[in-house]
């Protein structure tokens, strides 16, 4: 399983779409077996084809913190679980995902620098 978190100092970005890079969590037995940084591209995250990066790199859930209802959909439109209301330090996060104790919120963010999510 491959699990991604915007991320910006080893912390979950608190905004899907404009977070400083993506980091991709290999799981192997219930344990993070691997890490990998992907950069974030530039502009809007929903409209930028990062989804379909992340899809083709064989990520399934997404961590996020805030994400609009846009950016959710494209994201389970490319069978990717998104779980919102995330913070903190991203390896700790990952660790209480994995044991069960992370569930999305199902708040989405209600603003947009660049249009709609």
């Amino acid at each position: 399983m491959k699990i991604a978190v915007p991320t910006r100092d080893g912390m979950v970005d608190n905004h899907f779409g404009h977070c400083d890079h993506y980091t991709i969590f290999t799981i192997n037995d219930g344990e993070i077996k691997m890490k990998e940084i992907l950069p974030s591209p530039q502009g809007c995250g929903c409209k930028s084809g990062i989804v379909l990066v992340l899809r083709q790199k064989g990520v399934q859930t997404m961590l996020a913190g805030n994400m609009g209802e846009g950016a959710r959909n494209v994201l389970e439109s490319h069978d990717i679980k998104v779980v919102r209301g995330c913070s903190g330090n991203i390896d700790e996060l990952v660790r209480a995902y994995l044991a069960g104790e992370i569930r999305d919120n199902g708040e989405a963010c209600s603003h947009h620098e660049c249009g709609t999510h």
